[in-house]
């Protein structure tokens, strides 16, 4: 019997997500995959609801437009998910003859991943499952780092870098930008990459994994202010206090899914407040995770090739790992994937390390910035001031 594929997308998009879904695909063509390949609309619940999407003779030529396609040509979701949903999926994949599953995402999705897979294995079905890591906060256990972050990081980079040219130009307020990032403060360390030289660079970061002292923060703004009149500082959204507490009440919240309140906002009504000096916050939001303008080049090679081996792996005989990527040591950057079981993944968190954070957690190390440079792509524009 020819079994076929079901593609699943979950959770937050990325400008390279669509980038994996072509590699997939793209591999199921080059080994003359004989069966059908569907993707689920709007990733789990449209499994749920037997909603197929069949991409088996879609034009290779007009696919390769997901490469510049932002978001996830298919949809994706973060519905909750009970037991009997695993049970009642296992049912709907023999039904359509589904042989391999491929699910596409970061945290929670490779947990749905692992937990599909452990039904499967309960009833000694022959249904291969297969992550393909994917998540712009850069948070997935065991992998060097996730599809999705590299573009996140650029994007991160050069906006903050023009932010740095404009506030040069008239150097009359302290800039507060919030990054994304729930926990970890990959996309907020990325920022410092704008300048090496420091000219167009931010100031001051601060990441979730330093607990936030108000205190502190004003103190490191009005030292500043003591040698300069314009200040850019990022933040990440998901900043907490010593105790653990969001230091901005999180507007909404349903399971892992956390709305933050305006945490630019706050820091720059704190300088104003507290210190009288001019601010304004800025938060670029989806824009950090939609710009195909500033994808990295990096960024969408490596997703296309973890869809691409997640496909080898499986119709090899794999089953219940994800696509990882590691560096080639002692070499320029070069990367080599390897298959991790995803009970080592599952909704275990990454966050920065001690290493890549400045002892005065306020900002990041060279060691970061020589791991995260080449994540990027192509060199960003250089700039030049007179002030």
């Amino acid at each position: 019997m020819t079994q076929n594929i079901l593609i699943i997308h979950g959770g937050g998009p990325t400008a390279v997500m669509n980038g994996s879904l072509y590699g997939l695909i793209e591999a199921t063509r080059k080994h003359q995959f004989t069966g059908k390949v569907f993707a689920a609309r709007n990733g789990t619940e449209g499994l749920l609801k037997e909603d197929f999407i069949d991409l088996t003779d879609f034009p290779l030529e007009k696919l390769s437009l997901l490469k510049q396609t932002p978001g996830t040509a298919i949809g994706t979701s973060r519905t909750p998910l009970e037991k009997d949903d695993y049970e009642q999926m296992v049912h709907i994949l023999n039904k359509h003859e589904v042989g391999y599953v491929f699910f596409n995402g970061g945290n929670g999705t490779m947990d749905t991943c692992g937990r599909l897979f452990q039904t499967i294995q309960e009833h000694s079905f022959d249904i291969k499952v297969m992550g393909i890591p994917k998540t712009m906060d850069n948070d997935l256990a065991i992998t060097d780092h996730s599809p999705g972050f590299g573009s996140a990081a650029r994007y991160m980079a050069q906006s903050v870098k023009e932010i740095c040219a404009d506030v040069k130009g008239l150097p009359i307020h302290v800039v507060v930008i919030e990054a994304l990032g729930r926990n970890a403060g990959w996309i907020t360390a990325a920022s410092q990459l704008a300048d090496p030289s420091g000219e167009f660079a931010p100031d001051l970061l601060y990441l979730p994994e330093v607990p936030f002292d108000e205190d502190k923060f004003l103190s490191d703004i009005a030292d500043l202010l003591k040698v300069k009149s314009g200040i850019v500082v990022v933040a990440s959204e998901g900043l907490v206090d010593k105790e653990g507490k969001p230091i901005v009440k999180p507007i909404f919240q349903v399971g892992r899914a956390t709305y933050f309140g305006d945490v630019s906002a706050h820091l720059a009504n704190l300088v104003i407040q507290k210190l009288g000096y001019k601010a304004r916050g800025e938060k670029p939001g989806l824009l950090g995770r939609a710009s195909i303008a500033l994808q990295s080049s990096v960024d969408l090679e490596e997703a296309v090739l973890a869809g691409a081996k997640a496909f080898e792996a499986a119709v090899a005989g794999s089953s219940g790992q994800m696509v990882a990527f590691r560096r080639i040591e002692d070499s320029d950057y070069q990367i080599e994937t390897f298959l991790v079981d995803i009970e080592e993944v599952m909704l275990y968190e990454r966050t920065m390390p001690e290493e890549f954070i400045n002892e005065n957690g306020n900002g990041v190390t060279q060691a970061f910035i020589d791991w995260c440079q080449p994540l990027i792509g192509p060199d960003l524009p250089d700039m030049i001031s007179f002030n």
